[in-house]
C-alpha cells in the first residue's frame, strides 16, 4: 500500500502566522458552503486544518467553540489546531470533547467529565459524560462551532454520533458549524444496513457498516436525509481536504483512539469490531487490540495465545482479563487486500463461531447493536455462508450507494 505522509513547509507556516493583520471580511453566509482549497499537484494530501490560509479570515472576529481531540492537529510537527488558533488570536471560547476526551487519553467507554484544558486554560465540555448533545448553556456565547476530528469510516465508531448531536444542537440554537475535513482510511462501502429499530450511539442512521465517506460528506448526508430531530437543518461550512480522492491510501498521523494504536488496527477495525459483541477477546488489554482474536475455550484448536490485562488509558477492565486466550493473530495480515476487495470480511467471525464450543454463549446482546439488527446473528447461527449473507445486504446496499453519491465532495 502506498503511504502518503503530510508535509507542511516551514516557509508556509511562517507566512501564515504573520498574516493575521488585514484579514478580509468573512464570506457571505450561506445555508451550506464548500470552500474548495487547492494545492500544487506535487503536494500530498492536506487535511483542511493544515490549510490555515483557507480558513483564518473566516474565523476572525467570531466567538468559537471547537469539538476536537488528539487527532485535531496541524502539520508534521502535529501541533494541536486549538493551540495554534489561540496563538493566532482567534476567539476560541470553549472546547468540546467526544469519546476519549479532547486529548484522547480516556479509555474506551469511559465517561469523561467537564474540565479545564491544562494547555490553553479553556473550559472543556464533555460530550461523552453527562450528555451526548450540547445544551443551550454549553453553546451560550458561541456563534460558530468547529468540528475537527479524524474518523475511521465505520458506523459504530462513535465520532459520527457525536457529529449528529452537535449538528442538531447547532441547528436548534442558530449556530453555524464549520467542518475541517479529513480523509477516510477505510473509504469503501459494504456491510449490513442498520434497521433504525436498533438505533443506538454505536449506530444512529440507516447506513451500512462501512459508509465510504469523510466526516464532511457524512454531515451533508445527515442534513440532506433529514436525520436530525424534527428534520432541522444545520448551517454548514466545509473546508475540504486538498489533493484527495477516495481511492487514495491514507496513513493517520496519530492514533484516532487509544485502542486503534497502529495502521494495522485501523484497517482491521471495521472487520474485527463485531467481536465486541461476542465472548471472543479482540485484544483489548494487550498492545495489539483489533489485531488478535481468541478465547480460553479455544485451547487446543490454536497455538497462538495471549493474555488480556488491565491497561490504564486503553482498557482498564478488558474482556477475559487475566485469562490465557487461544486464537488468531492478524498482526501480519495483508490489509491491502481488504480495500482492494472492497468487502467486509466475515470469514473470521463465521470461523470462530463454528469452532467455539459453547455456541449458546458466543454472542452477547451488544452484537445486535453493532450489526444493526438481529439478522446477522441469526444467519451465522443458521450456518449461512459468507456469500449468502452478503447477498442479503441487497438491495439496501445498492440503494445507499445511490444516496451517498449525492453528498460526495471527492472523486
Amino acid at each position: 500500500m502506498i503511504r502518503i505522509k503530510l508535509l507542511f513547509p516551514a516557509v508556509i507556516i511562517c507566512c501564515l502566522f504573520f498574516a493575521c493583520d488585514n484579514l478580509a471580511q468573512a464570506p457571505k453566509k450561506a445555508k451550506t458552503s464548500v470552500i474548495k482549497t487547492t494545492a500544487p499537484a506535487i503536494q500530498p494530501i492536506l487535511p483542511a486544518a493544515d490549510q490555515i490560509s483557507a480558513y483564518i479570515d473566516y474565523l476572525k472576529g467570531k466567538n468559537i467553540g471547537m469539538l476536537i481531540n488528539q487527532t485535531s492537529i496541524i502539520g508534521p510537527n502535529k501541533v494541536p489546531v486549538v493551540d495554534s488558533l489561540v496563538k493566532l488570536g482567534i476567539g476560541i471560547k470553549k472546547i468540546f470533547g467526544p469519546e476519549h476526551g479532547v486529548r484522547g487519553n480516556a479509555s474506551n467507554g469511559a465517561k469523561v467529565d467537564d474540565s479545564k484544558d491544562p494547555v490553553t486554560g479553556l473550559p472543556v465540555i464533555s460530550l461523552y459524560g453527562k450528555h451526548y448533545k450540547p445544551t443551550v448553556d454549553d453553546l451560550k456565547g458561541i456563534n460558530l462551532m468547529i468540528f475537527d476530528v479524524q474518523d475511521v469510516g465505520t458506523r459504530f465508531y462513535t465520532y459520527i454520533s457525536t457529529l449528529h448531536y452537535l449538528m442538531e444542537a447547532c441547528a436548534e440554537n442558530n449556530v453555524e458549524l464549520v467542518i475541517f475535513d479529513r480523509p477516510n482510511p477505510n473509504a469503501f462501502v459494504d456491510g449490513p444496513t442498520l434497521d433504525t429499530a436498533y438505533r443506538s450511539f454505536v449506530g444512529m442512521h440507516p447506513i451500512p457498516v462501512l459508509h465510504g465517506m469523510t466526516i464532511a460528506e457524512y454531515a451533508q448526508m445527515i442534513n440532506g436525509e433529514g436525520w436530525l430531530k424534527n428534520k432541522v437543518k444545520c448551517k454548514l461550512k466545509i473546508f475540504k481536504v486538498a489533493n484527495y480522492s477516495h481511492d487514495m491510501a491514507y496513513k493517520l498521523p496519530v492514533s484516532p483512539s487509544p485502542n486503534l494504536n497502529t495502521d494495522q488496527s485501523i484497517l482491521l477495525y471495521p472487520h474485527i469490531c463485531f467481536f465486541e459483541g461476542t465472548n471472543i477477546s479482540l485484544g483489548r488489554g494487550t498492545m495489539f487490540p483489533f489485531q488478535i482474536l481468541g478465547s480460553p475455550l479455544l485451547k487446543g484448536k490454536y497455538t497462538f495465545s495471549f493474555k488480556p490485562v488491565s491497561m490504564p488509558g486503553m482498557s482498564e477492565n478488558p474482556p477475559l482479563k487475566d485469562q490465557v486466550c487461544y486464537g488468531i493473530s492478524l498482526k501480519d495480515y495483508n490489509t491491502d487486500s481488504l480495500k482492494t476487495s472492497g468487502k467486509l470480511n466475515l470469514a473470521w467471525l463465521i470461523t470462530l463461531y463454528k469452532e467455539y464450543p459453547d455456541k449458546e454463549h458466543f454472542f452477547i446482546p451488544y452484537f445486535t447493536k453493532l450489526a444493526g439488527s438481529e439478522t446477522l446473528k441469526k444467519q451465522i447461527i443458521a450456518g449461512k455462508t459468507e456469500a449468502e449473507i452478503r447477498q442479503s445486504w441487497e438491495p439496501a446496499l445498492s440503494k445507499f450507494k445511490v444516496t451517498r453519491s449525492k453528498y460526495l465532495l471527492y472523486k
